[in-house]
């Protein structure tokens, strides 16, 4: 049910291409859902989101987020004109934003949302992270912590 953007695709096709070559097979689906899941949506460390509130006033967005950093909770507030802008101005990184894309996973009340984030740390490039919950802003914010995650386990 995920419709990645195009320059994800490029991404994960890295991480497929070198599962393909260690393994020196074809790839089923189960395990692209397998590598897929545990280059995006299985990333908790340094850094896991466990909470949100969100509060809006005259088109300003205030965050207060609760992570678990190496395990412990971490609170965190920012704000900004959105709630990732509210997020990243929390994380206190020097973090740009440099793609998002989402859509919903199935229909109706039981519909999930799935969120694409390509962020850069510092000079870094730009990597993707993913992010998939029942509610919009959760799915947005687990995406950041996923692509900060990878650039941090890469040491970009």
């Amino acid at each position: 049910g995920l419709a990645l953007p195009r320059r994800l695709q490029i991404e994960f096709s890295r991480v497929v291409q070198a599962y393909s070559d260690t393994t020196g097979g074809e790839v089923d689906a189960a395990a692209l859902h397998r590598l897929f899941s545990a280059e995006y949506l299985d990333i908790d460390s340094p850094y896991a989101y466990a909470s949100h509130q969100q509060h809006d006033n005259d088109g300003r967005t205030r965050l207060s987020v609760t992570l678990r950093r190496q395990g412990e909770p971490y609170a965190l507030h920012g704000e900004g004109n959105g709630p990732i802008d509210a997020f990243v101005a929390a994380l206190g990184l020097p973090l740009t934003v440099l793609d998002y894309h989402e859509h919903a996973i199935g229909a109706g009340a039981d519909a999930r949302a799935a969120c694409y984030v390509e962020l850069r740390l510092g000079e870094s490039a730009g990597v993707f992270g993913v992010g998939v919950d029942s509610h919009i802003v959760a799915a947005a914010l687990k995406a950041v912590l996923s692509a900060l995650n990878r650039q941090l386990r890469a040491g970009r």
